[in-house]
């Protein structure tokens, strides 16, 4: 990423609300039931950590990553301030270089964040069974462009997990999916 990109995204969540709370992400939120309350999760593009500090108050320990500094320095106080510092793990990644190695892990949440570059590495840090949990812009029912999904685009990526409930529409598409296990 450029640092005129990271520097954009430290600008964002500068100014941005400085607690929100911890929250599942609102297209997952009708399935938080799917996500298991025991293990391992990794959030990409975690901003400022609400979900993983969602995560791991459900009872994972969690690895977020993030480009921004400001938003990894906001989730690392936010997992303080919510009991939860000693099941998180916040780390400053460039992800256009690709998934930083490690271990299996029972979720993988990605919101807002579409590289297809990296869905093969999403779907292999998988444990068996494991869930994950992804939504990205899309084209169907928004214009066009680079950061957008073509349609059908996650179903076609993600071809060797089972897909448990998925959408498209509205400028949004997202997946739950499984992998075997």
């Amino acid at each position: 990423m450029s640092e005129k990109d990271r520097i954009r995204w430290d600008a964002a969540y500068t100014d941005g609300d400085p607690d929100a709370g911890p929250a599942l992400p609102q297209v997952f939120r009708g399935h938080a039931d799917l996500f298991p309350v025991a293990g391992s999760a990794l959030e990409v593009a975690c901003g400022t950590g609400r979900a993983a500090v969602w995560l791991a108050r459900r009872g994972l320990h969690v690895w977020g990553l993030d480009v921004s500094g400001v938003a990894i320095t906001r989730a690392r106080k936010s997992a303080v301030r919510h009991g939860v510092a000693e099941r998180c793990r916040f780390d400053v990644a460039d992800l256009d270089g690709g998934l930083p190695a490690g271990p299996p892990v029972d979720v993988v949440l990605c919101h807002r964040f579409r590289d297809p570059g990296l869905y093969p590495a999403l779907a292999a840090r998988l444990q068996p069974g494991g869930l994950l949990a992804i939504c990205v812009l899309s084209e169907v029912g928004a214009s066009p462009g680079r950061f957008r999904a073509v349609p059908g685009e996650l179903r076609t990526q993600f071809t060797g997990l089972r897909v448990i409930a998925e959408q498209e529409g509205d400028g949004e598409a997202w997946l739950l999916a499984r992998a075997a296990g």
